[in-house]
This record gives C-alpha cells, structure tokens and sequence, in this order.
C-alpha cells in the first residue's frame, strides 16, 4: 500500500503556525490546575502520601498532613544512592543526624545499622536505590515537622522538606 504525502503550500504556513498557536494557547491557561482540598486519612482508610527522594532533594518540597490523619506514606527512591525519610521535629533530625555522622566512613552500600532513642527516633524508612517502602503511621500534633535525609551529607545539602500541619479541608501546599 503506498503512503499518502501531504503537501503544503509555503504560503499557507503562516496561516498553519497562526492556528497551531490558538490552538495551543486555548488549551493552556498557563495556570496548573488546582490540587483538590485534603480529605484526612482513617485507619480503614488512609490518605496516601508519596515522598521521592532523589539525590539531595525529595518532592515535594513541602508536606502537607493533617494533625491525627492515617495516612499511607510512600517513600519512593528515584535517585542513585541509599536515602531516608524521616520525619520528626528538629531534636529528632538533629539525633539523626549525629547517628549517622558515626558511620560516615562506611564502606559504600546499605546504611549502617544506627538508632537514636526512642523518644528522638520519629518516623524512619530507609529505602535504597529504586525501591518503595509504604508504612502506615497517624500523623502526631507536632509543630515543626520536617522530613530529612540523614545519610551522610545528604541534609547538609539540603535534603529535607519541612511538614506543614493543616486543617481537614484545606489546599494543599502548590510544588
């Protein structure tokens, strides 16, 4: 069967390029559309939440929970390197982050094994390089939430994302 070729007329691309633009420009409001308001996750039903962690940085860049939801976190690892979620106030980053200071000359691979106590621990998942670990956890009354990494060096340069506590209803923060 021969292929049809279709021919323009050079004087007709103007016209074209013109359409092609409307075109374009009525589909495109240059806004994204909004995210829909935050329905808080129950222990039957919980909200999900994806964090990616790439190389020194998670999306998204903030967090939105609602105080006593059940969410179901999903923490995906897009990057190259071995990284962790952890999400606790600054006195549980800070414990993390001295931990992991003590196994910073171990041999490349999987984290040490490192604990902080208990009541400086948070909620950690590790997850190495393409893998996704989900955990359910009710999300504490806690201001000054943040989500860090404290693989060596990694939340020195800024892997982290701070959690925003709102209420039931509410915009999600826009990433």
């Amino acid at each position: 069967m021969p292929h049809r070729v279709q021919t323009v007329s050079l004087r007709a691309l103007p016209a074209l390029a013109l359409v092609a633009l409307g075109a374009a420009l009525a589909t495109c409001s240059g806004q994204p559309a909004a995210t829909p308001p935050i329905t808080p996750g129950v222990p039957g039903a919980p909200r999900e939440v994806i964090i990616v962690a790439r190389d020194d940085r998670f999306n998204p860049s903030v967090v939105d929970l609602v105080p006593g939801e059940t969410i179901l976190l999903r923490v995906v690892n897009a990057g190259l390197e071995t990284h962790e979620a952890i999400i606790g106030d600054e006195a549980v980053q800070a414990a993390w982050e001295a931990a992991e200071a003590a196994v910073a000359g171990a041999p490349p691979g999987p984290t040490p094994a490192v604990s902080v106590p208990p009541e400086l621990a948070g909620l950690r998942v590790v997850v190495r390089s393409g893998e996704r670990k989900d955990v359910a956890w009710t999300v504490p009354d806690t201001p000054g939430l943040i989500v860090g990494c404290h693989i060596p060096g990694h939340y020195l340069r800024g892997m982290r994302s701070p959690v925003r506590l709102i209420v039931p209803g509410a915009q999600p923060a826009s990433t």
